[in-house]
């Protein structure tokens, strides 16, 4: 069974990630919708985005992983899957988050030409090629080609403030940081077969981690294990877990009673926030930090979004005024990577609005615009069978 709700809370997150995600190019934004400084104990609009994304990533694993189930796949061939998923996405994300401390005058080819053909080879390697209408035995040559794209712009790569630097982990990037959150919440539904109890014991445990490490009592590990501390500080799949969680607990209570399955989640959801604000005064609200207390604000933000998504689609059945911006749900890596092979072009034209579209509230329309402009293309492409797939 597949929810409509998902799909749709999905496609509206992505809207609102590319909307936020393009703030930088704006001046005069109000602070309510940008992200909070280091030093801030304060939720901005912005800080909600990711979360939610998170959330949604758990709740969609238990509808993949039984539905592979379904077909018949082996516990193994799953796991599997789930492995190649996490490395794509720690890949794609490595090179992203490179692209950020990217030094242009560094490189041979220059920062705008090297992220045209960084997107250009993740397309190359990740486009479902077999939904097109190019021939099968061009798939592996179109394969090929991206990694060996990717190959060469790793060595030609520099970064840092002076462009001594070669591509390195400073972090894991958005993507990466999913593919962690992925991997952990979905190995571990797969080999305890959806058991409610032991995925509760691991939320339970991620916002353990997630207390222990703000208080300094578990401290990130050094040398090679550093670049598991996502899981050791525990915020990040703790999103995810909340959201395997919630699905599993509304399948249990809404086989009897849709109500009492919304009663559990709304509880679920207010405690949360309830939680969040009572132990701001402790930990503050950070996301940069990834205090407690914003990950209970944000869980219980994204559990309330759910109930309200579901009761909407797939009760309702509202859901004609999705149709439009529906791609970024269904396409949602595709319409992620597009802004990255739009923004290099921007740039080598030297193309940007008059400045009366790129302040305050005009700027934040005509950004929103740019958000379905990217969906709309997105679209396009999907409806031609050129969509990323991990």
């Amino acid at each position: 069974m597949r929810l409509a709700s998902i799909d749709i809370l999905r496609a509206v997150t992505m809207v609102l990630m590319i909307w936020v995600n393009d703030f930088w190019t704006l001046s005069n934004v109000p602070k309510w919708l940008m992200h909070a400084t280091g030093n801030e104990d304060y939720l901005g609009f912005s800080d909600v985005i990711f979360p939610l994304f998170l959330f949604i990533v758990g709740l969609s694993i238990p509808f993949a992983i039984r539905n592979r189930m379904d077909r018949g796949n082996s516990k193994s061939s799953i796991a599997v899957h789930i492995l190649i998923r996490w490395f794509s996405l720690l890949l794609i994300g490595f090179y992203l988050m490179n692209y950020e401390v990217a030094f242009d005058e560094g490189i041979l080819i220059g920062k705008d030409f090297w992220t045209i053909l960084m997107t250009l080879a993740i397309v190359l390697v990740w486009v479902d090629w077999e939904k097109t209408s190019t021939p099968k035995k061009y798939h592996p040559h179109f394969r090929a080609v991206g990694a060996a794209l990717l190959i060469f712009l790793a060595i030609i790569y520099k970064g840092g403030a002076a462009g001594e630097d070669w591509m390195q982990v400073h972090w894991w990037g958005i993507l990466g940081l999913i593919g962690w959150a992925y991997l952990s919440n979905s190995l571990i539904f797969l080999y305890s077969k959806g058991n409610l109890i032991v995925i509760l014991l691991l939320w339970i445990l991620f916002n353990t981690l997630c207390i222990l490490f703000q208080q300094g009592i578990v401290e990130g590990p050094d040398g090679f294990l550093r670049y598991f501390s996502v899981l050791y500080q525990g915020t990040i799949p703790a999103f995810t877990a909340a959201g395997v969680l919630t699905t599993l607990l509304f399948q249990k209570y809404s086989a009897a009673r849709l109500n009492s399955a919304y009663l559990v989640l709304a509880f679920l959801g207010i405690v949360n926030i309830a939680i969040g604000l009572i132990t701001r005064p402790l930990w503050g609200i950070s996301k940069i930090q990834g205090t407690p207390s914003w990950l209970a604000i944000c869980t219980g933000i994204g559990v309330l979004a759910f109930i309200l998504f579901h009761y909407l689609a797939d009760v309702k059945k509202k859901t004609k005024w999705a149709t439009f911006i529906s791609p970024a749900g269904t396409a949602t890596l595709t319409c992620y990577m597009i802004p990255y092979m739009v923004y290099p072009i921007r740039s080598l034209l030297g193309f940007r609005l008059p400045d009366i579209f790129n302040n305050g509230y005009v700027g934040l329309l005509v950004s929103f615009v740019f958000a379905l402009l990217v969906v709309a293309f997105t679209g396009w492409m999907e409806r031609r069978g050129y969509k990323l797939k991990l």
